[in-house]
């Protein structure tokens, strides 16, 4: 599926949040409580962060939020529409936050998930990630994982 690319502009936040909040419910259940993401202020974040939505045609399908920190790009979301996950868009996101990275000249890409996102894990796992650490938090276990941004 060939996908395009838009930033997030200050107009799109219900949108962004609306997508959020549907691939994120499966892990409410789960959790027996909403994740993280799911309760994030969008409109804030539109402004504060970049965010790029992928559209098959004129449908957004998933979409990516990044935060430049002094050391590394940080990857604060991805989120696939529930019934196209599994498809390769997370991938394809991952992917367009490496090439994010090299064009700001970030060396590091950082991100951190629950634990119990086992799914998760693996993912960015075969992505090139590794743990560098794990902390008890308010809602559970925070797994924290880098990646050397590689070339081309």
């Amino acid at each position: 599926m060939p996908l395009t690319l838009r930033r997030a502009e200050a107009g799109d936040a219900a949108q962004v949040r609306d997508l959020t909040r549907a691939a994120y419910a499966p892990w409410a259940t789960m959790l027996g409580r909403e994740p993280l993401p799911m309760r994030a202020d969008y409109d804030r974040a539109v402004q504060e962060h970049r965010i790029d939505m992928a559209y098959d045609n004129d449908t957004l399908v998933g979409l990516i939020e990044l935060v430049d920190e002094p050391e590394a790009l940080l990857i604060e979301n991805v989120a696939v529409r529930p019934d196209l996950q599994g498809g390769g868009i997370g991938t394809f996101l991952m992917r367009h936050a490496e090439a994010v990275a090299r064009a700001i000249g970030t060396p590091v890409l950082r991100l951190y998930t629950n634990g119990a996102f086992a799914v998760n894990i693996v993912l960015y796992q075969r992505l090139g990630y590794a743990i560098t650490r794990e902390e008890q938090g308010p809602w559970g276990t925070v797994v924290h994982m880098r990646k050397p941004v590689p070339e081309q």
